[in-house]
């Protein structure tokens, strides 16, 4: 009901303006008259309820003689409510566990909520770290397990205001701030070691405890090599690691035998796809398994994903583009006419996984072509645009 316009002020100047009305009949007539209409009322309760209960045995009569019946077929329909809840929740049993082992662009597109195009153009949503984001900071890089042990993860940090420490120190000093399990990965950091730089050999130096658990089982010696490898080669330009325990030359890792050094080999031409955390939103971008030859196949790789290890496709629908050419360092990528982009959370990660791939083959710019958007989140697509500094940017205590 629409709410009344007038104020009360309003009302009470309307009826101040109304005739006055009088009663010219005599009080004892008025008094007279609302008696007998009373006792008249008094009268006629009888009659009304005696016909009220006839009306309402007439209406229930036919429900009670039929009871039975109705009870049957309302048996019948809460019976078939149960069964089909239970065939439904057989049926998104199935599609859950299909789900897990979808490594189609449709099955990521879902597991990324989408967002509006104010909201992107607001936050700057990214996940990797830039340039014009570092200044005088250092970028530090680790590379934490997953939960099931089968690839690593690249998670990277800016940490500001110590200039005078070399990289390893800040390195050291910051693994215990690592949140691994608040971002669905493995809880790997410290690592039960010291590390020291050796300038004189451009090596560093990796001591272990005699206890120490990296010793044991054989996934456990292979994270323990290459995380300190891929630790050591992602922050600097070091290429040789020395191994000891308790200040003694050399570790047992366990059925590989003792080692005493460890040479970092070059490690590129991956392609970036999709980690999504169990119970997480937003995917951490992580490089394939295995390299390849060139670009082209690593694009092509990227709308496939890994997904016996738990990698998803990162080009997909809303991203279709085809290899052109590299040209001064530029990669150029066409995308496909047929596609429909849109501004949104899916479509700005497929991008930076782009760029992540495109800066493993020494890529340093990326250029877009025939987008039918020109802005993708802070992303000018009718630009250059810079590869990132680093994958998954995430603060640490």
């Amino acid at each position: 009901m629409k709410r009344s316009e007038w104020s009360d002020k309003q009302l009470e100047e309307l009826l101040r303006q109304l005739p006055n009305i009088q009663d010219h009949r005599n009080p004892r007539d008025i008094y007279q008259n609302l008696s007998l209409k009373k006792r008249n009322y008094r009268l006629l309760l009888p009659g009304i309820a005696t016909a009220a209960v006839l009306v309402i045995i007439l209406i229930l009569a036919p429900k009670l003689m039929s009871g039975p019946q109705y009870s049957s077929d309302q048996a019948g329909k809460e019976q078939y409510t149960v069964d089909k809840k239970f065939s439904l929740s057989e049926k998104n049993k199935d599609l859950t566990k299909e789900s897990k082992q979808d490594s189609t662009s449709k099955s990521t597109e879902k597991s990324i909520p989408k967002m509006s195009k104010l909201m992107v153009a607001s936050t700057g949503l990214k996940t990797a770290v830039y340039d014009e984001e570092v200044g005088n900071g250092t970028v530090l890089t680790y590379w934490i397990p997953d939960p099931q042990a089968q690839i690593l993860i690249p998670v990277s940090t800016i940490i500001h205001g110590h200039k005078d420490k070399s990289w390893l120190t800040l390195f050291t000093e910051n693994m215990a701030g690592l949140t691994e399990k608040d971002w669905g990965l493995s809880d790997y950091y410290p690592v039960n070691a010291t590390f020291k730089l050796d300038d004189k050999e451009n090596s560093v130096v990796v001591d272990v405890p005699a206890n120490n658990p990296y010793m044991q089982g054989e996934t456990s010696v292979i994270n323990f090599v290459n995380v300190i490898k891929k630790d050591v080669s992602s922050n600097s330009k070091v290429r040789k690691i020395k191994l000891s325990t308790n200040g003694q030359p050399g570790i047992q890792l366990g059925q590989y035998g003792e080692k005493k050094e460890l040479n970092i080999e070059t490690d590129k031409n991956h392609a970036y796809l999709f980690y999504i955390p169990v119970g997480k939103d937003i995917p951490l971008l992580a490089p394939s398994l295995n390299m390849f030859k060139d670009i082209k196949s690593a694009l092509e790789a990227m709308k496939t994903g890994q997904p016996e290890i738990g990698l998803k496709a990162s080009l997909n629908q809303a991203f279709q583009l085809k290899y052109t050419a590299i040209k001064d360092g530029t990669l150029f990528v066409t995308i496909d006419k047929n596609t429909k982009m849109e501004d949104n959370p899916n479509v700005i990660y497929s991008l930076e996984a782009l760029l992540l791939t495109a800066k493993e083959f020494g890529v340093n710019m990326v250029k877009v072509e025939n987008a039918p958007i020109n802005q993708v989140g802070r992303f000018d697509l009718t630009k250059k645009i810079k590869v990132p500094v680093a994958p998954n940017l995430r603060n640490i205590q």
